[in-house]
């Protein structure tokens, strides 16, 4: 019997992004004019929301083996991506019960009452009823083993007592996923992840708290909640006693993922305004789109984009087909990519001048909510100093695992051929132990033999290998420190983040541009030319070549999609 065909990310997000419509058209429910008058006034989208539990997109956040449609993470990516690029407070406040349920889907379901929970929670979300993930807590930021929230056993069960803060949902959710002290003592082994239904509570065991206002992202719940000993069932437990910080750790490996998502549809919302804007706007007889400096511009930007996109959907096919590699690349990912898209963003604002701070014009007004949004991006789920600690803390065998045993072409297909579905998550294989070395980087030698056979620009690939090299020579001098460590660390991460970000554009590339056809993003490595010349650039080897930049606005306005993920599909940009 033939396996069945299965969908692909690329063709999921095209059909979602048809069912929304155009969202210049009011007739649509997810237009432009509703998610800006939500923001004036900062109301959530609820009728928005409400329209993409109709068309299903809950089922997206929920394994399939749970009877949702999440199977490979590069859909769920994709998605969001789509929601994202129209409105990034929907896509947070919607997305979130997707980080809401990730500490139930990381943990390994080693016995029946683990698989019964995991099912009703499925259900639950299927439902459409939103579900938060309740870490942080007033005065405590990004440490997790500071948490004063306790679950005190009683009754065969646990009663709940404290505060979470600055909690995403924390007022519109059902459930409540949150962390708590169950051991005094606390410490690594002192914390546990519960489900706290408010929907059976009793109404005086929890209060929610007021949404605070927000700079950006301004209609969302970002409230909290506290709890008064509040009664949850032993079954409530996610795991056993004691392993909530494990379990938040798996479940970040998850979650982080998602939030490069988001910023990836924050730079095309922002891209096509800048396209629009140079096609339209004319000035002393000539429109923009004439002037050499700024197509100039704006393909730099558009490279800037086709560089995250590498990234992200290397990483986010990790997920399930490399799993045991997220220990490196899921902090390499949110550290790299809402950071460059900021950037990237904040390249569009110059592109728009004056129109970059006007709310009041039609389409042009949208770009300071854009960029309002996205600011948020970069402290979802550990910042991105988090994040980079993460990386440094693993410096040691990164540096033991380069450059390893030779890593075939082959074995990088089923993270960089998008025509290849990847398979289910098996939480089982999710690692907090770091990786010896990381597999992109790895497969970097080989791959620059076949870019140079393919005809691609090898001399680039071949320049990031040497550059990749040094990096890791430098990653084996480090010396940890437990406390205050140099600024030099965070520098050194960001360098290997460039390398790991160039390696995935030059595995990308050479597993898809067959299929592009005669795509002139694809022809003869393009994109992935400019992409090189910009990371070696920034990693200090090179200088920059803005040639490159050129010829990649010029393919976009031959009529291409404005994106590298979906090779050989045109679109109007």
């Amino acid at each position: 019997m033939a396996a069945p065909t299965l969908p692909l990310a690329a063709d999921v997000a095209r059909q979602l992004d048809e069912w929304l419509g155009d969202p210049d058209d009011p007739g649509v429910v997810f237009n432009h004019a509703r998610v800006t008058a939500a923001d004036e006034i900062e109301a959530f989208p609820d009728e928005i929301c409400d329209h993409l539990d109709q068309l299903g997109l809950p089922a997206h956040y929920v394994p399939v083996a749970y009877g949702g449609e999440l199977r490979g993470f590069d859909t769920l990516a994709q998605v969001l991506r789509v929601i994202a690029r129209r409105d990034l407070t929907t896509a947070i406040g919607h997305g979130k019960t997707f980080l809401g349920g990730a500490s139930v889907w990381a943990r390994p379901l080693r016995d029946e009452a683990a698989r019964v929970q995991a099912r009703t929670l499925a259900a639950t979300i299927l439902a459409g009823v939103p579900v938060c993930w309740a870490l942080t807590e007033p005065g405590h930021g990004s440490d997790l083993l500071a948490g004063e929230v306790t679950a005190v056993r009683h009754d065969g069960g646990y009663r709940v007592t404290g505060t979470k803060w600055l909690i995403n949902n924390a007022t519109r959710a059902g459930v409540v996923c949150l962390l708590a002290r169950t051991d005094a003592d606390g410490g690594p082994r002192g914390f546990t992840v519960l489900l706290a239904d408010k929907r059976t509570l009793p109404a005086d065991s929890y209060r929610c708290l007021p949404k605070e206002p927000t700079h950006g992202i301004r209609g969302a719940d970002i409230s909290g909640i506290t709890f008064d000993d509040a009664p949850v069932p032993a079954a409530a437990l996610v795991g056993a006693p004691g392993t909530g910080l494990e379990t938040v750790l798996r479940a970040l490996q998850l979650t982080r993922t998602a939030c490069a998502a988001l910023s990836l549809g924050a730079a095309d919302h922002a891209l096509a305004l800048v396209r629009r804007y140079l096609t339209e706007r004319r000035l002393y007889g000539r429109r923009l789109a004439d002037v050499p400096y700024l197509r100039r511009g704006v393909g730099r930007l558009h490279t800037m984009l086709f560089l995250a996109e590498a990234v992200t959907a290397l990483v986010t096919r990790a997920v399930t087909a490399e799993t045991e590699e997220m220990g490196v690349l899921a902090p390499v990912l949110k550290a790299f990519v809402p950071e460059l898209v900021d950037e990237l963003i904040s390249g569009c604002g110059e592109q728009l001048g004056a129109r970059a701070f006007l709310t009041g014009i039609p389409d042009y007004g949208r770009f300071q909510k854009i960029e309002r949004d996205h600011r948020i991006v970069g402290i979802f789920d550990g910042s991105t100093p988090v994040n980079r600690n993460a990386l440094i803390n693993q410096f040691p065998q990164l540096a033991r695992g380069w450059p390893g045993e030779p890593v075939g072409v082959a074995r990088l297909r089923s993270l960089a051929d998008l025509g290849v579905p990847v398979p289910e998550l098996d939480p089982d294989r999710i690692s907090l132990a770091g990786a010896r070395g990381c597999l992109p980087l790895r497969g970097l030698a080989e791959a620059v033999v076949a870019v140079r056979a393919a005809g691609g620009p090898w001399a680039r690939a071949e320049a990031l290998l040497t550059a990749t090299d040094q990096v890791h020579t430098d990653l084996a001098g480090y010396r940890p420190r437990p406390y205050d460590v140099e600024p030099d660390a965070y520098d050194l991460a960001h360098r290997y983040e460039l390398c790991v970000a160039g390696a995935s554009a030059v595995h990308l590339w050479l597993h898809n541009h067959r299929q592009a056809g005669a795509d002139p993003l694809w022809t003869g490595g393009l994109w992935l030319d400019a992409v090189l010349t910009w990371v070696l650039y920034r990693l200090g080897v090179a200088p920059d070549h803005p040639d490159n930049y050129d010829q990649v606005y010029a393919s976009l306005v031959a009529g291409r999609r404005p994106s590298v993920l979906d090779p050989g599909v045109t679109e109007e940009a």
